[in-house]
């Protein structure tokens, strides 16, 4: 058997990205996945290379309408859902606190996490009957902090200590909570970034050296760790923070180009 045999999985920010990784291998793991993005073109791409065990729904994570519509769409394909990811984010803007404006900090906080409290109040039902978990994608920032990126960081410092305290209210319905935190990770988006740079190579130089295994992953090693957290290898985990950094948070790092982090794209 498969180490998500038949399980269904709801994951938002699922069309590109880590995301995309994630539902690759939850897929390649026996998943069904409902692959939830406001980026219809992305989505459709996506859904295609999961074949039949992936459905696409088109779905603003920040409205809560559009969010207890997805689950419920979820349900009626599917019947059930085993795993709520929450993987959805923005990262704009990369500035510091007194230069973010409002609406700039409202969007951050819309996209991040409450589409956290919205996935929860319209699938917590749903979870209760199949005794699922639910994972969060937070960011190494968000306990290191980061430069330039005050209102990313916030977000993700929020998800950390959200996740503990809903471990917490959920372990009584045998419900987990966890969340992973990657450091950089390359993404199509990161590497379009770079290619545009004027040190490229340096670029890349310096995405390696941060991380003390020497190297800058692929999306895949998040996958990997996500696919682990939900599957009953992880039954007895949860209220966890699991770096997925190759070891960025150790020591000190060795900053290897002079380059400003705060351009750098997330997810």
């Amino acid at each position: 058997m498969k180490l998500l045999e038949d399980k269904v999985i709801f994951l938002t920010g699922g069309s590109k990205g880590i995301g995309l990784e994630c539902a690759k291998k939850y897929v390649e793991a026996g998943a069904r996945v409902a692959i939830v993005s406001n980026d219809l073109t992305s989505m459709t791409e996506a859904v295609g290379i999961l074949g039949h065990s992936g459905m696409g729904i088109l779905c603003d994570v920040s409205n809560p309408r559009d969010v207890k519509a997805a689950i419920q769409q979820t349900l009626d394909k599917y019947g059930r859902i085993d795993v709520i990811h929450n993987n959805a984010g923005i990262a704009h803007p990369a500035k510091p606190l007194h230069e973010t404006e409002e609406m700039e900090w409202d969007a951050l906080f819309n996209v991040n996490l409450k589409s956290i409290l919205y996935t929860t109040k319209h699938g917590l039902e749903a979870l209760q009957r199949s005794e699922g978990c639910i994972l969060n994608t937070s960011s190494l920032v968000g306990d290191i902090g980061q430069d330039n990126h005050a209102a990313y960081t916030a977000t993700k410092g929020a998800i950390n200590a959200l996740t503990k305290s809903m471990a917490l209210d959920y372990a009584p319905f045998r419900i987990r909570v966890n969340a992973v935190a990657p450091a950089g990770v390359w993404t199509v988006m990161l590497r379009e970034w770079g290619q545009a740079q004027e040190d490229a190579a340096g670029i890349e130089q310096y995405l390696d050296g941060i991380h003390a295994l020497g190297y800058c992953p692929e999306g895949d090693v998040v996958a990997d760790a996500c696919v682990f957290l939900i599957s009953d290898k992880a039954r007895f985990i949860t209220g966890n923070i699991l770096p997925v950094s190759g070891g960025a948070e150790l020591g000190y790092r060795r900053i290897m180009h002079r380059g400003d982090q705060a351009a750098v794209p997330k997810n």
